[in-house]
């Protein structure tokens, strides 16, 4: 099998089932128990908190775990409404993005249906929202900025650090989705005035079902699980102890060599996207060019006259692993909605693959995958 959906999800790495491995056999334990033995579980979970605070800058108690980006995402959204609301603030305005991920597009429809007024930023063709229409956008009302990091289907960076000094000029809380772009961006949140930060665990070989959610000292958000005091009586819930510890592992692993590894992972992507250039005919590269502006894994292409979905299959039949786009939204009919907002020609679109690659993916492996998708790309169209 050759890998190249890293963006759906990534294989746990050793150090992190290791750890994960102590935690189901021998600390087992409730970390809310009061004797020393579930204290030892405790104390690893703060372990993990350290470990994750370090890689962005972030204090421990700045850090909060949750079971994913989707539930990140909500408890931003939410917390920052519902404190508002309480509060007794008027504010009924969020900004966000068009290219967003599901977890927030959906629950600013949600929020939508309760009232809540929503503007949805355009983007251009690389995907990029324009920051003179982020500041145009802005009303006396305007509560909460979110925009995506990295886009998770086409890898665009967007200019956090300049959308974050606009947050800060309007007084507005800033949220970040970083699923994607932790640990392959290096992130400074508090040199960025980040406000909150949303990550999900399994992209970065860590567990399935653990994430966090940055909340910076001093933010006002309301908790969104009720029920025991856990996480500092703001998300309650018995901790995931093996799934938080494992994506402490992963964290700690995965910030050594970060520079290098990604430099390794882009110089790959590099050459496999020479190849289809060169050798294939009517493609089209989707969102910025190589380089800053894009996260240095993924590689999405569209190839006209051709169904991406059938293309998956040959690919698939020949152990090869891609997508057509976010895995949250596999079997969805029609075309993404990142890909229509960046106007990607319909002769184009429906033949859209997205390929994300890992440190572990080589040249070799990339040889093989043009043989194969250099042939099913001629038989499709003839």
């Amino acid at each position: 099998m050759i890998y190249l959906d890293h963006a759906a999800t990534t294989s746990v790495c050793p150090q992190a089932v290791a750890e994960m491995k102590k935690c189901l056999e021998i600390y087992y334990g409730n970390p809310s128990g009061a004797y020393e033995f579930a204290q030892q579980c405790k104390e690893k979970i703060e372990i993990a908190r350290k470990q994750v605070a370090k890689s962005i800058n972030a204090s421990k108690d700045e850090i909060y775990f949750t079971s994913g980006g989707t539930e990140s995402d909500n408890w931003a959204l939410f917390g920052t409404v519902e404190a508002c609301r309480y509060k007794g603030r008027r504010g009924r305005h969020i900004i966000t993005s068009c290219i967003e991920h599901h977890a927030i597009l959906n629950s600013c429809k949600a929020l939508e249906k309760q009232g809540y007024r929503v503007t949805y930023l355009p983007v251009d063709e690389r995907g990029i929202i324009s920051l003179r229409e982020l500041e145009r956008a802005i009303r006396n009302d305007t509560i909460l900025i979110s925009i995506m990091y990295a886009n998770n289907e086409i890898g665009t960076i967007q200019p956090i650090d300049e959308i974050a000094q606009i947050a800060k000029k309007y007084n507005i809380y800033f949220h970040t989705d970083a699923v994607q772009a932790y640990m392959h961006v290096p992130i400074d949140v508090k040199k960025s005035g980040i406000h909150m930060m949303s990550v999900s665990s399994h992209k970065l070989c860590g567990p399935k079902g653990t994430g966090f959610l940055y909340i910076a000292d001093g933010c006002d958000i309301e908790k969104f699980i009720y029920g025991g005091k856990q996480e500092r009586d703001m998300r309650a819930g018995t901790e995931n102890v093996p799934g938080i510890v494992g994506m402490g592992a992963a964290v700690n692993e995965g910030f050594k060599n970060m520079y290098q590894k990604n430099v390794k992972t882009a110089n790959v992507r590099d050459y496999f996207l020479s190849r289809i250039e060169n050798e294939i005919e009517d493609v089209r590269l989707n969102g910025p060019k190589p380089g800053n502006e894009r996260l240095p894994g993924n590689l999405n292409v569209s190839f006209k006259g051709i169904e991406g979905e059938t293309l998956l299959v040959i690919l698939d039949m020949n152990g090869i692993c891609a997508s057509a786009g976010s895995a949250c939204n596999t079997g969805e009919p029609g075309i993404s909605h990142v890909i229509e907002s960046i106007g990607v020609p319909k002769e184009y679109a429906d033949g859209t693959i997205r390929f994300t690659l890992g440190e572990e993916n080589t040249i070799s492996e990339v040889d093989r995958v043009m043989e194969i998708l250099k042939a099913a790309v001629s038989v499709l169209r003839e």
